[in-house]
């Protein structure tokens, strides 16, 4: 067997195992092992395996991971969300389909102090779902909103996405945080613009509007729940874009600045402060071992010559290169479907990240373009990691219910797609100014 013909049947395998239920970080280690002592000999894979583990358990860089994670955590403790929901409320109350509105505005601003998807949807959901539901919304639009406008928590910056990305392919995180920015808040208004089209389309789905609030009142609550998240994103990205932080760095900043302000504001608690560290400890575990089992199966795709006969087997083909983008949107679309986002980023970047730099792409532009797959794929049934978030809250919702509040917001992000695909500098132009 030819080693691309190998590495190939090892992916294939992969799969197989994936839908066994197997925890995914051993299924990477312990295929690639076996794949790399047999094409290079049990001793020469031994070293490799300890290498790998070592590297990645020790890494400076993957220390951005926990830091981040923590961030979220702290925030998700400390009741951020809630002064998010209730400015976004405020804000877009007196519009009809306002309250979806908000929730989407919610999330992307949570999304700014978070970093994980999941957790996005499910501090928001959680504030959310009860007032949509008191003010006559459907229960698709509703939790269909929350679980799809969670997703941006991997793509506005700091993304823990984004991170795993810049690692596996050796790019600047700072630049990638910056190349989600502009993409991010398009989508952002991509969402907001369908609760609008779906409230006027389908007025029965959102309800009245709510009581709409002076416009004083406006301001004080929006300065005074917003502000402490605009500090925050403006302490993380102004301080990577100016060159003051290293990723790490403004982890780090970001932590201790919402420790301070939790601490301040007397709304954490020691308790909560505790949990927080445990889920990011627990949370950064799963995430590490998952990366150090899929650096194990890349070296494994590497000695099999896999990835550069994948991306010579499409120069061949003389396709043009957005076709070929098109296609790798449709394998992370329907791969999202019945796998993990995160082992499915993992395995198929070997292969097509030396496909996208042969072809001429900006590798800040397809992390970016990837991430946004990932989200799709976040969403997607029958395994979208958000609708199962979003019925873990809403617990009488039946997912297909859910699924079916997902379809508009769905085709949002496939058009996201779309446009940044046609329109690169929206990813490049920022980090270009670095």
């Amino acid at each position: 067997m030819s080693g691309p013909s190998l590495g190939f049947f090892g992916v294939v395998v992969l799969l197989a195992v994936m839908l066994t239920g197997m925890p995914i970080a051993f299924v990477f280690a312990f295929l690639g092992f076996v794949g790399v002592a047999y094409i290079i000999g049990i001793n020469p894979a031994m070293n490799m395996l300890a290498l790998d583990v070592w590297e990645v358990f020790s890494s400076y860089t993957l220390t951005v991971i926990p830091l981040f994670i923590l961030m979220g955590m702290i925030a998700f403790q400390s009741g951020i969300s809630q002064r998010l929901y209730a400015a976004g409320h405020v804000l877009f109350g007196k519009v009809r389909g306002g309250l979806a509105m908000g929730t989407v505005m919610a999330c992307a601003a949570f999304s700014a102090c978070c970093g994980s998807s999941p957790a996005t949807a499910a501090t928001v959901g959680a504030v959310s779902l009860g007032e949509m539901r008191r003010y006559k919304y459907s229960d698709a639009l509703a939790t269909g909103c929350v679980a799809a406008a969670g997703s941006l928590g991997i793509l506005i910056p700091p993304s823990v996405t984004l991170v795993i990305y810049g690692i596996m392919t050796e790019n600047s995180i700072g630049k990638l945080f910056v190349a989600g920015l502009i993409p991010g808040i398009i989508l952002t208004g991509l969402y907001v613009l369908t609760v609008a089209l779906i409230a006027m389309i389908r007025p029965d789905m959102v309800g009245p509007p709510a009581d709409p609030a002076p416009l004083r009142k406006k301001i004080v609550v929006v300065a005074s729940n917003v502000g402490e998240v605009v500090a925050m994103f403006t302490l993380i990205m102004g301080g990577l874009f100016l060159g003051f932080f290293t990723p790490t760095e403004a982890g780090a900043a970001g932590v201790a600045g919402i420790v301070v302000i939790s601490v301040l504001r007397r709304q954490l608690k020691w308790k909560g402060f505790l949990q927080a560290v445990e889920t990011s400890l627990s949370n950064t575990a799963m995430i590490m071992l998952i990366i150090a089992g899929a650096t194990i199966f890349g070296h494994f795709l590497s000695l099999t010559q896999l990835p550069t006969a994948a991306a010579s087997w499409v120069l061949g083909l003389g396709v043009h290169p957005y076709m070929v983008m098109l296609v790798i949107l449709g394998i992370y679309l329907v791969g999202g479907s019945f796998m993990d986002s995160l082992a499915l980023l993992l395995l198929t970047l070997p292969i097509f990240y030396p496909v996208s730099q042969q072809l001429g792409f900006d590798p800040l532009w397809f992390g970016v373009l990837v991430v946004i797959a990932m989200e799709m794929a976040l969403i997607t049934p029958p395994v979208g990691i958000n609708v199962f978030v979003i019925k873990g809250i809403a617990k009488d919702v039946p997912l297909s219910t859910i699924f079916k509040g997902i379809f508009p917001f769905l085709l949002a992000e496939m058009l996201m797609a779309l446009i940044l695909l046609f329109f690169p500098e929206l990813a490049t132009f920022l980090p270009s100014l670095m």
